[in-house]
C-alpha cells in the first residue's frame, strides 16, 4: 500500500467534502438545525475530525482494493461506486424510512460520499 497515496487521498477528500458541504451550507442549515450557523463543532475539532476519519476511509479503501486486485485506476473506481451503493447509501435509506431523515440531508449526504470515495479510490487507485 503507498502511504503517501493515502495521504494525499484522505487530503484530498477532506478539501473536495469540505468544497461541497460549504457549496450546500445555506441549503444544509435549512434541512437541519445541526447546520445552522453556531451549531457545529469549532473549525478546528471538525477539522481533524474529518481528516482522521478520511485517513482511516483511505485506508480501508485502499487495503480493499489491494486484497481485491482492484489495484489500478478503473478497477479502483468501480470498487469506490460498489462501495457507495452498499454502504452510505443503505444507511442514508435506512434513515430515511427509520428515522425520517428528510430526503435532500440524506441526498446530499450521499453526494458526499460519491465524491469521497472517488476521490480516495482514484487517487490510490492511480498511485498503486
Amino acid at each position: 500500500m503507498n502511504v503517501l497515496a493515502v495521504v494525499v487521498a484522505a487530503v484530498a477528500a477532506f478539501l473536495v467534502s469540505g468544497a461541497y458541504y460549504g457549496a450546500l451550507g445555506a441549503r444544509l442549515a435549512r434541512l437541519s438545525p445541526a447546520y445552522a450557523p453556531g451549531a457545529g463543532r469549532s473549525a478546528a475539532a471538525t477539522a481533524v475530525t474529518e481528516v482522521v476519519r478520511n485517513v482511516v476511509l483511505a485506508l480501508v479503501v485502499a487495503g480493499l482494493a489491494r486484497g481485491l486486485g482492484a489495484d489500478a485506476l478503473g478497477p479502483a473506481l468501480l470498487l469506490a461506486l460498489v462501495l457507495w451503493v452498499g454502504f452510505p447509501v443503505l444507511l442514508l435509506a435506512g434513515s430515511v424510512f427509520h428515522e425520517r431523515v428528510p430526503v435532500a440531508l440524506a441526498a446530499i449526504h450521499a453526494g458526499d460520499w460519491l465524491l469521497k470515495l472517488l476521490v480516495v479510490a482514484g487517487v490510490t487507485g492511480a498511485w498503486a
